[in-house]
Parts: structure tokens; sequence; C-alpha cells
């Protein structure tokens, strides 16, 4: 299962959309009351369930083809691709 999106770019934009809708739905809290909550959906969505799910998709979207890894014999290593 990969959390990553299919670019960086697209994944750096998810996080933006991500945070930006859950900073605005507390600080617009005093403004517009708990209405301002129905963001919090857009940040799961953005996110696509948690923002550690996020991060995680963060690194795996920029070691995308730079690692590799190799089992043999029931042993397993992570090794820089060539």
């Amino acid at each position: 299962m990969t959390f990553a999106s299919t670019s960086l770019p697209r994944h750096l934009v998810r996080g933006v959309i991500g945070f930006g809708s859950l900073i605005a739905a507390f600080a617009l809290m005093p403004a517009i009351g708990p209405v301002s909550l129905l963001l919090l959906p857009v940040t799961l969505l953005a996110f696509r369930g948690c923002p550690t799910c996020w991060v995680i998709g963060l690194i795996e979207a920029i070691s995308r083809g730079k690692l590799q890894r190799d089992c043999v014999d029931g042993q397993c290593k992570l090794t820089t691709a060539a």
C-alpha cells in the first residue's frame, strides 16, 4: 500500500489544502462559529485520513525511484537504486 500521490507537486498541493483547511476551520471559529468545522472533512479528504499518512506519503514521494528493496533467501535489504 502506498500513501504517496502520483507526483511530488500533487502531494504538496494536497498538503497545502489539508493544512489550510485545518487551520481555517479553527481560525474562522470566532467569526462564523461551529459552521467553520465543516472544513474538517476537506482536511480528511486531502490527507486521505490523517496528517501522519500524508507525511508518510511525502517521504514515499520523495524517495520514489531512489530506493530499491532486494530480497534473497528470505533476507531483504534496502539499497539505493543504480
